[in-house]
């Protein structure tokens, strides 16, 4: 077997195991905007199957929203080009075609901003201290909010877009992914140096920051798990041993 071939087999493959390990616990969302290896993975597995694409480059935008697009089309699912519960499912069942074309489209890269502004800096405390109480209770204000792939609302939320949603009610921009989100403030020793308003991750269905949450205090933290936005202790038995490290972002 040629090497990129053995490249492209292996893209799958980690595709698959991504989508059926933990899933439940820390799905990302993946569609415009998104960034990171999950993206990379999707864009290797298109590939794979037969949709070009010009770049591989873990960025989440036109190009690589018309492709998930036109395989929703050609799998008579839903189009949205965002990637979805269903069209996971039909990804791992899909084989290689040849001959596939990808509508014309604009290209551009996923532009680091929202509605609200730019995206705070990265590797620096971000939060007003005055602001922390405002997010807690924010956050504390969705318990029970139901979890799903993609969720980005009160409607329902995963667990990168819950942060997201809550920082932005408070008029702060943050990115859309849990391994972007860990690019905010400041890494720390230990769990003890985090304080109240701070960001926590975990380690769940791969390698690195894969699931989130904000810490309370007293060894609290709170988060969008497969059960719903609920308070969990960093001293449970199942996140203590995925617990991947906190970012400190309060000023």
């Amino acid at each position: 077997m040629k090497l990129s071939k053995i490249k492209a087999a292996a893209a799958v493959t980690a595709f698959s195991l991504f989508f059926t390990s933990g899933i439940g616990l820390a799905s990302p969302a993946l569609q415009e905007g998104s960034r990171g290896s999950n993206v990379t993975l999707l864009q290797k597995t298109l590939v794979h199957i037969g949709y070009p694409l010009k770049d591989i480059d873990g960025i989440y935008g036109e190009e690589t929203e018309a492709a998930v697009s036109e395989f929703q089309r050609n799998n008579h699912l839903r189009v949205t080009g965002k990637m979805n519960n269903a069209t996971w499912r039909a990804l791992q069942k899909a084989k290689p075609q040849k001959g596939l074309k990808i509508p014309a489209f604009t290209r551009k890269k996923a532009a680091a901003s929202t509605s609200s502004g730019h995206y705070v800096p990265n590797n620096k405390p971000i939060l007003a201290p005055g602001k922390v109480n405002s997010i807690i209770s924010t956050a504390r204000s969705y318990i029970g909010t139901p979890y799903q792939f993609g969720g980005t609302t009160p409607k329902a939320f995963d667990c990168s877009g819950y942060l997201q949603y809550v920082f932005a009610q408070n008029g702060i921009s943050i990115p859309r992914t849990a391994d972007e989100q860990y690019k905010l403030g400041l890494r720390t020793k230990s769990s003890r140096q985090l304080v109240p308003g701070d960001l926590v991750f975990f380690t769940t269905y791969e390698p690195g920051a894969s699931h989130c949450g904000i810490y309370l205090g007293d060894n609290e933290f709170i988060h969008a798990s497969s059960s719903g936005v609920r308070v969990d202790q960093l001293s449970n038995s199942y996140w203590s041993q995925r617990y991947y490290g906190g970012k400190h972002i309060v000023q």
